[in-house]
């Protein structure tokens, strides 16, 4: 039987008859599931049915600014609890539904808050009664939230002294290092959150990303495809791979990465950017200038970069003023540096394609436009 499961009085009525020396018991009030450690409370020997009403309050978070605090997240609380429940061997968690739940925990209540101020307040308020490995790591998530980045540090230091063996704090600690772009010790914290935790797709997820920015593209890769086992319909873990296999060369791999992409979202302007890079460095030109024009039809925003690489395909294709109108098109109105920037890198991919391909026609005009404005 799944560790997780969701069901009804009939559930409990069946399990009871299969396991009559077995507890049934209630589990904490979900709402208060991100505001504990551990999360799953001493269970008794023997069949164990744990019943959680309302389960989604555990994950209601009013947080800003792109910050979220981790145990408010479902993935992530539905790992803890598996890997708990796996730990006792003999019991199962029940999902029900239920009346609304009264919210009565302090922090619960601060999390529910439009106001990151009064947020922070009441955590440093809960903090006063008691510094548990929790509290300070929701506290420091709220700390990020209003950019007290000094503080933040503290409070998970002091969590993770408290509780080394804790996933969350380390996942936490690495996400502000993320924050201070500190790539070495953020992906030490997330290997160590994974290390702890490794049925957590976005610890091997983040810790990926880390290691790509300090260029370990071969165990970058092997970050991302532990996620992307985890969850082999996410697109985001698709396109991290899709990246990865095409920075080590394995094109063939990458093409299929981003198909998957294309397939599971394909409003996703980038999955079909992303194709269309790959396409065009095995030199399938025509196949890469309908990926890239797909994405710009998709892009509200038409991202000058992958403009400036359809023009690019346009070119490598044979159409030489459908690039020059494309680049300046991609160009116009760009701040200057910016603009610069992007010319010269259009101009150094324009050699490489020449390079590779001294066949092709035309291309003196794409070049010349792009010296003389270069030079302006």
């Amino acid at each position: 039987m799944p560790t997780i499961v969701e069901g009804g009085d009939d559930f409990i009525t069946t399990w009871e008859r299969e396991h009559p020396a077995g507890n049934v018991i209630d589990t904490p009030p979900p709402s208060e599931w991100p505001f504990r450690f551990p999360l799953c409370p001493e269970l008794p020997p023997g069949p164990v049915l744990l019943r959680a009403a309302n389960a989604d309050t555990a994950f209601v978070n009013m947080q800003t600014g792109g910050t979220h605090l981790v145990t408010t997240q479902r993935r992530y609380l539905e790992e803890e609890w598996r890997r708990a429940l796996e730990q006792h061997g003999n019991a199962t968690l029940l999902l029900t539904a239920g009346s609304d739940e009264l919210i009565a925990h302090p922090l619960a209540l601060a999390f529910r808050l439009p106001d990151p101020a009064a947020r922070l307040a009441q955590c440093v308020e809960f903090l006063k009664g008691g510094r548990t490995p929790a509290a300070l790591v929701a506290t420091a998530s709220v700390c990020i939230e209003v950019n007290d980045y000094d503080a933040a540090a503290r409070d998970l230091d002091e969590a993770i002294d408290k509780a080394p063996d804790w996933a969350a704090a380390h996942f936490e600690r690495g996400k502000l290092r993320l924050r201070a772009d500190d790539m070495v010790k953020a992906s030490e914290s997330f290997q160590r959150a994974a290390n702890l935790l490794p049925g957590f797709g976005s610890a091997w997820a983040n810790l990926g990303g880390t290691l790509g920015e300090l260029d370990r593209p071969q165990e970058a890769l092997a970050a991302f495809e532990r996620a992307l086992a985890l969850d082999p319909s996410s697109p985001q873990a698709l396109n991290n791979v899709g990246v990865v296999r095409r920075e080590l060369g394995r094109l063939s791999e990458s093409e299929a990465a981003f198909r998957q992409v294309i397939q599971l979202t394909p409003g996703m302007a980038f999955g079909h950017y992303n194709l269309g890079h790959t396409l065009f460095l095995q030199g399938r030109f025509q196949a890469a200038l309908s990926a890239y024009a797909e994405g710009q039809a998709r892009d509200a925003e038409r991202n000058p970069v992958q403009a400036s690489r359809l023009a690019l395909c346009k070119l490598a294709t044979g159409d030489a003023a459908g690039a020059l109108r494309e680049l300046q098109r991609a160009t116009a109105g760009l701040p200057r540096d910016y603009r610069r920037q992007l010319l010269a890198d259009t101009s150094a991919i324009l050699w490489a394609l020449v390079t590779q391909h001294p066949e092709l026609q035309q291309w003196q005009d794409v070049h010349e436009w792009l010296t003389k404005e270069l030079k302006g």
